[in-house]
Formats: structure tokens, C-alpha cells, sequence
């Protein structure tokens, strides 16, 4: 359900807003915030991203030699995935977005919605992450919300 409230989506949002994304910012359009659930320590990272209506992360890559990746699991508001050379697909809760290690891609708030997943740092070798150009406004202002 789409909200622009803060207020509201607060109270959707069950895993919680956390802090300022102040680590990543510089790889973000717009504000969001990071909310661990587990420690990256334990073997698989799990944290909370929330997106301010409108905030979109740059293109990405999950780079692992083996294993690796990310997946999506959103819990509230409406957002964006979108993969290199494929169409956007509309993310809403409940949805679940696997993405495989060396796919870019990207993901974020609809313009006229708060948004928060669940990301999770899938297990491999060699992972790393690559951070790429920003989704422009052009291309992001296209997209129907």
C-alpha cells in the first residue's frame, strides 16, 4: 500500500525505520535508513532498508565467484527492481526479488511512496559489491507509478 505519511508508514513498517544510511549515502538518491536484523559476522547478514518516497540506490552488482547475490524481501510500501536491460518491476509487500551474483541492478521508493525490503547478503566466495552510476531522473521519472 502506497504512503506518503511518515507516520503511517511507521506503523507498517514492522522491522523499523533504524538509523540514517549515512555509511551509503553517497550510492543513494534521496534518504534512506538501515536497520540490521542479524550481524554480518553471523554468516548471513540481514537488515531492514528503508527509502524515503522518490530514494533510489545507484546501479549495483554483487560480485561472488561462487554463491553469492542478494534477495529482496518487501514488507511495506511500494517500490522499484530493476535489472540491466529489463523492464521495472513494480515491488509491493510480500514480494520476493532473488538476484544473482553479477546482475546490475537497482532499487528504491516509488515517488509517491515510502518503501522498505528486507535485503539479504546471500553467501559466497569473493563477494564484493560494485557501486555504478545513479538511476538519473529522467529514466526514474519515466517509470508509472
Amino acid at each position: 500500500m502506497k504512503t506518503m505519511e511518515k507516520e503511517v508508514f511507521e506503523k507498517q513498517n514492522v522491522f523499523g525505520l533504524g538509523a540514517a544510511n549515512t555509511a551509503f549515502a553517497q550510492y543513494f538518491i534521496g534518504e534512506s535508513f538501515l536497520n540490521p536484523l542479524t550481524k554480518p559476522e553471523s554468516g548471513l547478514f540481514l537488515a531492514n532498508v528503508t527509502f524515503e518516497p522518490g530514494c533510489r540506490n545507484n546501479w549495483h552488482i554483487h560480485h561472488a565467484t561462487k554463491g553469492g547475490g542478494q534477495m529482496l524481501i518487501c514488507t511495506a510500501g511500494e517500490g522499484w527492481y530493476q535489472e540491466e536491460g529489463k523492464a521495472p518491476v513494480s515491488l509491493v509487500p510480500g514480494t520476493v526479488i532473488t538476484i544473482p551474483p553479477e546482475v546490475k541492478h537497482w532499487h528504491g521508493a516509488k515517488k509517491d511512496s515510502w518503501f522498505s525490503h528486507i535485503a539479504i547478503e546471500v553467501p559466497g566466495e569473493n563477494t564484493s559489491n560494485e557501486w555504478c552510476e545513479p538511476v538519473d531522473d529522467v529514466q526514474y521519472d519515466k517509470l508509472e507509478q
